[in-house]
């Protein structure tokens, strides 16, 4: 049998083939659209005027269509000290984080010394703790130790994070190790086959931390409610918390509230759409053996 005489057969599909795939495909559709539609309902709803929001809240249509709830967010509010606060913070936490758990990560995997096992353990045990438990005790720390109402105290304590440990942990285990015993027989040190062989083959799991620091940063709320009070040196989360709950405006001000939420979407899904390509790369920088 040749190509030519099954190609009909692949073409035409039984009927209730195809209705079954239309059937998946609209259930697709549907689902899709009521996942997107509040996204889509904030969106157009930040180009409203008041009334309008307040009156017909979930049309996609602004009318009129104004700049209005912008032009205060930048104008006549403290959003970009919260936009700039939140910056500062995120990137000096993803850096952080990439470093710090890509260096645990491989002492953990590669280095044998005793109590591994029991730090590993602990490492689980941590990621097991919901975070709010550690809410006051993480608070006593940081005033003890002179931090608080300061940047440092706001990014020390998420500069390491269970979760990035335990995925570069893994994913050293998962790489062959002959490249580094060749590394280490020409006289490399521990530091400098880690820095040189291990990383850059890691590349993989290191955009996957990148983007959950960054995403995880970003968006924290409750680290910075136990460690700053300074208006001073509040983040977007903080100050789009308060627009939600009325603190800062009179009225509903949906416009207003809804704006600060769709730019502060903005860079997380900026970060996610340039890194995805090589998350999905599981393969990259492997060797054979």
């Amino acid at each position: 049998m040749t190509a030519t005489d099954l190609s009909p057969a692949k073409r035409h599909l039984p009927p209730r083939t195809v209705a079954w795939q239309l059937a998946l495909y609209g259930a697709l559709i549907v689902l899709a659209l009521i996942y997107i539609y509040p996204f889509l309902v904030q969106v157009s709803a930040s180009f409203k005027t008041d009334a309008n929001a307040a009156a017909d809240p979930i049309s996609l249509v602004p009318v009129p269509w104004t700049l209005a709830a912008y032009e205060r967010l930048f104008l006549r509010s403290d959003f970009p000290t919260w936009f700039a606060n939140s910056a500062v913070v995120t990137v000096f936490v993803t850096l952080g984080r990439v470093f710090f758990a890509s260096l645990a990560g491989y002492a953990l995997a590669r280095l044998r010394f005793r109590g591994r096992s029991i730090i590993f353990a602990g490492l689980v045990a941590v990621m097991a703790v919901p975070q709010v438990v550690l809410l006051i005790p993480k608070f006593l720390v940081i005033n003890q130790l002179g931090i608080y109402d300061s940047y440092a105290g706001m990014i020390l304590p998420l500069l390491v994070d269970a979760a990035g440990v335990f995925i570069m942990k893994n994913f050293f285990e998962s790489l062959p190790a002959s490249v580094e015993e060749q590394a280490r027989i020409d006289g490399a040190g521990t530091f400098r086959i880690f820095w040189s062989i291990a990383l850059p083959m890691a590349r993989p799991a290191l955009i996957t931390i990148v983007i959950l620091s960054f995403q995880g940063s970003w968006n924290e709320l409750s680290h910075f409610i136990v460690s700053t009070q300074d208006p001073a040196l509040t983040t977007l989360t903080k100050g789009v918390a308060s627009l939600a709950s009325g603190q800062l405006s009179q009225g509903t001000q949906y416009p207003l509230k809804l704006a600060a939420a769709a730019i502060m979407t903005i860079p997380v899904a900026v970060v996610f759409f340039i890194f995805q390509r090589h998350i999905m790369n599981a393969s990259e920088g492997a060797v054979k053996e």
